[in-house]
């Protein structure tokens, strides 16, 4: 019944607006004066919350309980932070940590969140992907960014939309500012959520859309259509647009292999070349200091540098590698076990069990 489930969902709100204590000291000498939010796992707990990284490990400022698993991330213009479910999901929260205020929104039974959230430029409007669970096609749902009640939805003209990235400067004919995205491509069926996915009808692509109406400025597919376009970033160096890549093929072989970067110049896409034992799973990507890129190998526990170009110049081991985030030649990663942070990529262990993603912040406090 409906109102059994709002019902449920509305307790659930509630003790997610609890404010957690902090789980370490707040007087470190050592602890960095960046902010990173992020999600995690904390005894059965999901959470969200700030933390910077010690020589001790992970410290947390200040962090409030979620209904399920978070996955995507990212800031508000007005001091707040935005926080999507991961897909299938249902809720998005909007956290104003130095109020403590939260404001929930559950999403209609007939449509999926897929994980990733965006703040329009001038911020009258979050962007969320989701999938249409009637024919499973893909939708950018266009919402009030005070209520976080949508307004509109645009296609995303492919399914499985995921990841994206506002365009920071034009490339070829599409403008700055135009809304990237994702496609991964993949047909998912209602009843199951992420199991007994349709690979045979895989079709993933990159997309510009007009920020304004969400109109089709143009799409990108790579040669290889088993290689599933998930994350992206913006490398500022060289201009180009970096994308994470997963493999769904049946041969272990190509899938073990199969790169998990492609490049975007504003006119062509293109798969970087072969990785070997890479495991084909990119579960995150930002740009690397100098140009190229820092990519999350997470099934093959490594993260991988490349070049603009794709080739590999650095591989560092880190358990289930995933969370990457970089701002002025600094870049930070987590594992599940492990951070790797600064320049002198320096290790600590986790308190917590990050999630898929995390973003510099400079919202809350001790």
């Amino acid at each position: 019944m409906a109102t059994e489930r709002l019902t449920r969902r509305d307790a659930i709100a509630l003790l997610g607006a609890m404010l957690l204590p902090a789980l370490s000291p707040a007087h470190d000498e050592d602890i960095e004066s960046t902010r990173l939010l992020a999600s995690w796992l904390h005894e059965a707990r999901h959470e969200v919350g700030f933390l910077a990284l010690t020589r001790e490990g992970t410290h947390i400022f200040q962090r409030i309980e979620l209904p399920t698993r978070a996955h995507g991330l990212c800031n508000g213009l007005d001091g707040s932070v935005l926080v999507v479910a991961r897909r299938p999901g249902d809720w998005l929260l909007r956290w104003y940590p130095n109020s403590g205020k939260t404001l929930w929104h559950w999403v209609n039974d007939d449509r999926q969140l897929n994980g990733h959230v965006v703040t329009s430029p001038e911020g009258s409007h979050i962007w969320t992907t989701e999938t249409d669970l009637a024919d499973a096609q893909g939708h950018i749902g266009v919402r009030d960014a005070k209520t976080l009640k949508k307004v509109t939805e645009w296609r995303t003209h492919g399914m499985d939309p995921h990841a994206m990235l506002v365009l920071p400067r034009s490339m070829g004919a599409v403008p700055a500012g135009a809304l990237m995205v994702a496609n991964g491509g993949i047909r998912t069926h209602s009843e199951t959520g992420r199991s007994h996915r349709d690979i045979s009808s895989m079709d993933s692509s990159l997309v510009a859309l007009h920020p304004e109406n969400g109109t089709l400025l143009g799409q990108w597919r790579l040669d290889d259509p088993r290689l599933g376009i998930r994350h992206l970033t913006f490398d500022k160096v060289n201009g180009i647009l970096g994308v994470a890549l997963q493999a769904e093929h049946e041969d272990a072989v190509l899938r073990n292999s199969a790169p998990l970067l492609a490049t975007w110049d504003g006119y062509l896409l293109r798969s970087a070349p072969a990785m070997a034992n890479s495991l084909g799973y990119g579960g995150d990507i930002c740009a690397r200091d100098g140009g190229g890129f820092w990519l999350s190998a997470t099934r093959a526990h490594e993260l991988i540098g490349t070049d603009a170009a794709g080739a590999v110049v650095e591989r560092i081991a880190l358990r289930e590698a995933c969370a990457l985030q970089a701002d002025g030649g600094r870049f930070w990663a987590a594992g599940s076990e492990q951070t790797v942070s600064g320049d002198s990529k320096r290790r600590a262990q986790t308190t917590v069990h990050i999630d898929n993603h995390w973003t510099l912040s400079t919202v809350g406090g001790d």
